[in-house]
């Protein structure tokens, strides 16, 4: 019997289509349906910039382990320190970029069953055209293939782009950027894509942070606006957001520990306002605030059209001395339990029968699926579920998802798929892996004769194609 290291890595053509030979067979022909359409990318962080430099990736590690947390954190876990993976390390050497290599072919027992495995391995084949398993024995060897393979133009970012028939990529933006990668790319005749940035606006609703007060006048600053009261940060955030839209924006992005929305009045908004450009807010004071404030966000979505998405419910930095010395996106954030129905109920007595509102919700607690969620959607004609993101983007989970909201909600009233990736090369392989999901979801409804499967051919293609033109504008 050969051993681990000397065994090839292959990718059975029916991963993660139903086992039962009747419903794979189904799950097939959905497959064929959607497998080669072109990939719709609303909400994701590979920046504009790598586009737009088009310059060659260095190596293997800097491409697909050091900028990517899904894969440092079990690492961490494993008991191997982040400053060896290159995380917080600035370029790495080749010596350093090799060792970093090692370690995760090493461990890569420690990925058996996690999506990671799954997309690392999408990845190597579909990309790079390794036949390797990674193991100790086999490291170098794949280092060295992937690292020669990048060296090669068809391996530079914009041809990835175009390999990957990657239609639109959303990237995620902070509302004083000047956006200029992005307009240099709409420019450039050398490049076909389209790249759309996203306002992400979170740092000016939390007045709780230490540096909320400088970077509200720094808004201020680039809008041309006086943001020292509350009416001057609402004009200042209208105004970039025009500035979004102009720039081919399509959504706003938003991530606190809660979706509570409930208002103030004028004078109470003013006044936590200025009590927290002093610096002497309470947290209680500027908690209130910034519900506030996010209410005020969708009052400027219906007005701008601007899709409204909320991922709630993140401890961010849940350990200390590592996001003091490593910084954020390291890892070490953790789901919170999520709370919807009445967070959100001051926002949707407003604003959720608006025609102009478009209101994705996502989740890291699998309770609200079907508790929360999916009734929130089945009612509200502005709501819409968002596909399972971070910790629950993975095959059970996303069966799971699928299985409880669609009982409530049905189809039509989910985002479509959501990759949430700072890894271009792991794009194609997660939304590969959503294809297979929901073909063999809708598989098992013709197998039940709950649908047709015309009926079924038609849902899939509306879910990677439809579901996410129609909620994100596109």
């Amino acid at each position: 019997m050969p051993t681990l290291t000397a065994q090839a890595l292959r990718l059975h053509p029916d991963r993660l289509l139903p086992s039962a030979p009747e419903v794979r067979s189904i799950a097939r022909r959905l497959y064929d349906e959607v497998r080669d359409l072109p990939i719709l990318s609303p909400h994701g962080h590979v920046e504009a910039q790598l586009l737009l430099d088009d310059r060659p990736f260095p190596d293997p590690t800097t491409l697909l382990v050091t900028p990517d947390h899904y894969v440092t954190r079990l690492l961490h876990a494993s008991g191997v320190p982040l400053e060896r993976l290159g995380v917080g390390q600035g370029p790495l050497s080749p010596d350093a970029a090799r060792s970093a290599w090692r370690l995760l072919c090493e461990h890569w027992d420690v990925y058996r069953g996690t999506p990671v495995r799954y997309w690392l391995e999408s990845t190597l084949v579909d990309v790079f055209g390794v036949a390797l398993r990674p193991s100790a024995a086999t490291a170098d060897d794949l280092f060295d293939t992937v690292r020669d393979r990048l060296a090669e133009p068809g391996f530079r970012p914009r041809a990835l782009f175009d390999r990957f028939r990657i239609e639109v990529l959303a990237t995620t933006d902070d509302p004083a950027d000047d956006l200029a990668a992005h307009a240099a790319l709409r420019d450039d005749p050398t490049f076909t894509g389209r790249v759309v940035p996203t306002f992400r606006p979170d740092r000016y609703l939390e007045a709780g942070r230490p540096q909320w007060a400088r970077d509200v006048l720094h808004l201020g600053a680039v809008a041309g606006v006086d943001t020292g009261s509350y009416a001057g940060w609402v004009a200042a955030m209208e105004d970039r957001r025009a500035w979004f839209r102009a720039h081919g924006g399509v959504s706003t992005d938003h991530s606190h520990e809660d979706v509570g929305t409930e208002p103030l009045d004028a004078s109470d908004a003013e006044r936590l306002y200025s009590a927290a450009l002093a610096g002497v807010a309470t947290p209680s004071g500027t908690t209130a605030l910034r519900r506030h404030m996010l209410l005020e966000m969708a009052r400027m979505a219906t007005e701008d059209g601007l899709t409204m998405t909320l991922h709630p419910g993140v401890r961010r930095g849940h350990h200390g001395p590592t996001a003091a010395r490593f910084g954020p996106d390291t890892g070490h954030d953790l789901p919170l339990p999520g709370a919807f129905t009445d967070a959100l109920r001051p926002l949707l007595d407003r604003f959720g029968t608006h025609p102009n509102l478009r209101l994705v919700l996502f989740t890291l607690d699998e309770s609200v699926f079907s508790r929360e969620l999916a009734p929130l959607a089945g009612f509200y004609p502005s709501v819409y579920v968002g596909a399972p993101w971070w910790f629950l983007d993975a095959p059970d989970a996303i069966r799971r998802w699928r299985s409880a909201v669609t009982e409530t909600a049905g189809l039509s009233r989910t985002s479509g798929f959501i990759d949430d990736t700072r890894a271009l090369c792991s794009i194609p392989a997660r939304h590969d892996m959503a294809r297979r999901l929901d073909a063999g979801y809708l598989a098992g409804l013709v197998a039940d004769h709950r649908l047709d499967e015309d009926e079924a051919a038609e849902a899939v293609v509306d879910l990677v194609r439809g579901r996410p033109r129609e909620v994100f504008g596109l």
